[in-house]
């Protein structure tokens, strides 16, 4: 019974509490966790690739369509650069489940055409999920501030090599 107990201790241990750290009532990654990162396609050659990377420094970028590199490749992001994406995404983060900016949907109810998205996906080694859907043609003067932190967050990344020119 007490090596079943000291074995829940020791798991447990890994495990963090929200409000430390940087972004108070925020889970802090740890090992294990990891930031996903995908584009959606546009009317035109918009680049289409998705990101992960973990705290651990380790990223992988897949490149699907209008990208220099296609297919997966493996990178490397030291810990500053990490957190500085982690803190560029961190405002628009839901506390749980999923927020999605499009068509009809609240935040969204005057949309261009043909505009690019993107999804953001935290993920904690404890297995819980949080996403964010972006669309960039969604009211666009309303939603500056969101518009520009997920557009910019990938240029933080060193990652521009392998997505190219952008349009």
């Amino acid at each position: 019974m007490r090596w079943m107990a000291g074995l829940g201790a020791l798991a447990l241990a890994g495990c963090t509490q929200p409000g430390a750290g940087p972004n108070p009532g925020m889970p802090v990654p740890i090992e294990g966790d990891s930031i996903r990162y995908e584009t959606g396609p546009c009317f035109g050659a918009c680049p289409v690739y998705s990101v992960t990377v973990r705290p651990d420094g380790s990223g992988v970028f897949n490149g699907i369509r209008f990208t220099a590199v296609t297919g997966e490749r493996a990178f490397k992001l030291t810990p500053e650069q990490y957190r500085a994406f982690e803190a560029k995404l961190a405002p628009y983060r839901p506390e749980s489940g999923e927020r999605r900016y499009t068509h009809g949907e609240p935040g969204c109810e005057m949309a261009a055409t043909d505009m690019p998205s993107a999804s953001v996906t935290w993920t904690r080694m404890i297995g819980d999920s949080q996403q964010l859907y972006y669309y960039f043609g969604c009211d666009v003067a309303r939603n500056s501030a969101i518009a520009q932190a997920v557009g910019e967050a990938p240029e933080l990344l060193p990652i521009e090599s392998l997505i190219g020119k952008r349009p």
